[in-house]
């Protein structure tokens, strides 16, 4: 039997005290998906990926004649 509710309360609101109310869309994405803690270790890996891709891209450009064998 599910739990009842005192008399007089509503049903339970999404937005939290924490979570403001006019909150645009691109701020919600950046609070549940770029900030959370849960998504930390993902977001780290993009990171990693993508600076080593440009890091790779820089180093070949400025070095990529002394790479190619004589």
């Amino acid at each position: 039997m599910p739990p009842r509710r005192a008399a007089g309360r509503g049903p339970a609101q999404l937005s939290g005290p924490g979570v403001p109310v006019n909150e645009s869309a691109w701020q919600k994405f950046l609070r549940t998906e770029i900030y959370a803690p849960d998504k930390r270790a993902g977001n780290w890996s993009y990171v990693t990926g993508v600076g080593l891709f440009v890091g790779s891209i820089l180093a070949v450009r400025s070095w990529g004649q002394a790479m190619v064998p004589p």
